[in-house]
């Protein structure tokens, strides 16, 4: 009887050896880069799932450097409400508006590649179109309405370093159809980097530099490179951005281009964003 098993058990063994060879493991995809759309100013790596309806509302107020006469800038406000919604895991589209030179916006967000355990990057494209509904008093400056459009195309490259570690790249290509500056070039470049540092479940610590690399003699005189250092604060639904910048503007061009604060002489600005998600 025992020997009328043995060649049983002999070919349930190599079934399962076999069950064995045949399962492959799915890598995991690495999750909670970022939590919001935005490092501070510039994009981040996140996507907004299928489905998912998201209101961001930012604020860039005045300089600090005229103190307590108008509450360290909190008596002047720039304002953009934007629109962000997942059309299916790997693919958003926004439309913001901007109350600094009316600026309206809109863009798409898709993701690339994702972070694995066995690959270290998530590749997101990002791509927007902008145009400027100030006013201008001045014929010889917009000539037309196409001196008003202006795209962005950026490529954002984070890796999640450990739980409490992301950083990112973001090299940028942005075009104006009309310049401020004789001397400064229509398409401009910039190498972004930034990331995050995670204090807890639900605070981290942010900041993030851009590097304009063609900006004119005539620019440099009144524009810097746009930095910023900030906290993120999720609570539920809610993902609350406080942070300090040189740029006011929060349009793509506007805080690439013209971030106007100085850091070595305090010029910085107080802001937030406000994230919801429905």
């Amino acid at each position: 009887m025992v020997l009328a098993l043995v060649p049983m058990l002999s070919v349930a063994q190599d079934e399962d050896l076999l069950a064995d060879i045949e399962i492959e493991e799915t890598p995991s995809k690495v999750s909670s880069a970022f939590k919001s759309m935005k490092i501070i100013n510039f994009e981040s790596t996140k996507i907004a799932a299928k489905g998912d309806l998201y209101f961001v509302a930012s604020h860039r107020f005045n300089d600090v450097t005229n103190g307590i006469y108008d509450w360290f800038g909190l008596d002047g406000a720039s304002v953009n409400l934007r629109f962000i919604y997942g059309i299916n895991d790997w693919l958003s589209v926004s439309v913001d508006r901007s109350s600094t030179r009316k600026t309206y916006q809109g863009n798409i967000k898709y993701r690339l590649i994702s972070q694995t355990d066995s690959f270290p990057l998530t590749v997101v494209g990002y791509n927007g179109i902008g145009y400027m509904g100030l006013r201008n008093n001045d014929p010889s400056l917009l000539k037309t309405s196409s001196h008003k459009v202006s795209y962005v195309n950026q490529l954002l490259i984070s890796s999640k370093l450990s739980k409490a570690i992301t950083l990112e790249l973001m090299p940028t290509h942005f075009h104006q159809n009309f310049v401020e500056f004789d001397d400064q070039q229509n398409s401009q470049f910039v190498l972004g980097v930034g990331g995050r540092y995670k204090l807890s479940s639900r605070v981290a610590l942010t900041a993030e530099y851009g590097r304009h690399f063609n900006r004119s003699v005539s620019s440099e005189a009144i524009y810097n490179n746009p930095a910023s250092i900030g906290v993120d604060i999720e609570t539920g639904g809610h993902v609350f951005q406080l942070h300090f910048t040189n740029a006011r503007f929060m349009d793509e061009v506007g805080y690439l281009a013209n971030a106007a604060g100085d850091w070595t002489k305090g010029e910085v600005s107080f802001g937030f964003n406000m994230v919801r998600v429905f």
